[in-house]
């Protein structure tokens, strides 16, 4: 099975152009996989046998986010096998992640977005640096790491849209919005220029030392802003994409075009936000319906 979820790994990374982390995450899933059945052929593998190694993983103490990972990973690969012929059947395509195992993260409130967006000082260089890269993180979901990867030729201020790479080297447009781009506006009038220093440089956001923002960099302006607004929450830069997802299904948008802004490959993986929906059908259900 090695020589099998090496030949996968190399599909991974070559054709659907997955980044080392994601590849690396597979084949660590997939190698203890088939620790379990090292004497036994791949073909001879049943959804029994599937379902009882997850039951191996739970009994040993595996988080239920880690046991759905490894179960996606599990699926991806078996997937790839009857793509490539080498397999007729999937027999992991009908296990399903028990929906108990989804859990959504923690979403600010829309008062505690607004503490946090407020909180930079406008009159600096540094403060309209930062309320634009909080502003642009939450007016489109983006990841951190497409965000510090901006370059100014990837917006259109004008249309309102930037242009951004996400998971797999897939490019997506997304809108950015009135207030995030005014942001963006004044930065690039106000801001950038001081602190280029004369330096060319591609990357939109920059550092103190007109260098290109890093993850570690944002993070830890982050960090600071959310313990100056005084928010309980634990915040990371991933909290805004969700928060950005959330208030968009609970003001009216659809899963698909939340999907599309994200860049979630699987409308499976933006499922995970489905308790609005439900909760706006509740509500829209006791308003509405003549048998309330």
């Amino acid at each position: 099975m090695n020589v099998l979820i090496q030949e996968f790994s190399e599909y991974l990374r070559i054709e659907k152009r997955n980044s080392p982390h994601t590849v690396a995450g597979y084949c660590r899933d997939l190698r203890r996989f088939a620790r379990i059945f090292s004497d036994t052929d791949v073909s001879g593998l049943t959804t029994a046998d599937i379902r009882g190694f997850l039951l191996i993983l739970r009994d040993d103490g595996m988080s239920p986010s880690s046991i759905a990972r490894s179960l996606s990973s599990i699926k991806s690969f078996f997937r790839y096998l009857c793509q490539d012929k080498q397999l007729k059947e999937n027999p992991a395509e009908i296990l399903e992640t028990p929906r108990k195992w989804r859990k959504l993260p923690h979403v600010l409130s829309l008062e505690d977005v607004d503490k946090l967006l407020s909180c930079p000082d406008f009159n600096t260089a540094i403060g309209l640096r930062d309320q634009a890269m909080l502003e642009v993180l939450y007016a489109t979901g983006m990841r951190v790491s497409e965000l510090i990867s901006v370059k100014g030729h990837n917006l259109d201020l004008v249309a309102g849209c930037l242009r951004t790479m996400g998971k797999g080297s897939k490019e997506r447009i997304v809108p950015i919005g009135m207030v995030a781009r005014r942001s963006v506006e004044d930065y690039l009038l106000n801001s950038r220029p001081v602190l280029a220093k004369g330096q060319k440089v591609e990357e939109l956001f920059l550092t103190r030392r007109s260098q290109a923002m890093t993850r570690q960099g944002f993070w830890k302006i982050l960090k600071g802003y959310v313990k100056r607004s005084n928010i309980k929450a634990n915040v990371s830069p991933h909290t805004l994409r969700h928060a950005f997802a959330t208030h968009l299904l609970d003001r009216g948008a659809d899963l698909r075009s939340v999907q599309q802004m994200l860049g979630h490959a699987d409308i499976s993986t933006t499922q995970i936000y489905t308790h609005v929906l439900e909760k706006r059908m509740l509500e829209v259900h006791d308003q509405f319906h003549p048998r309330h």
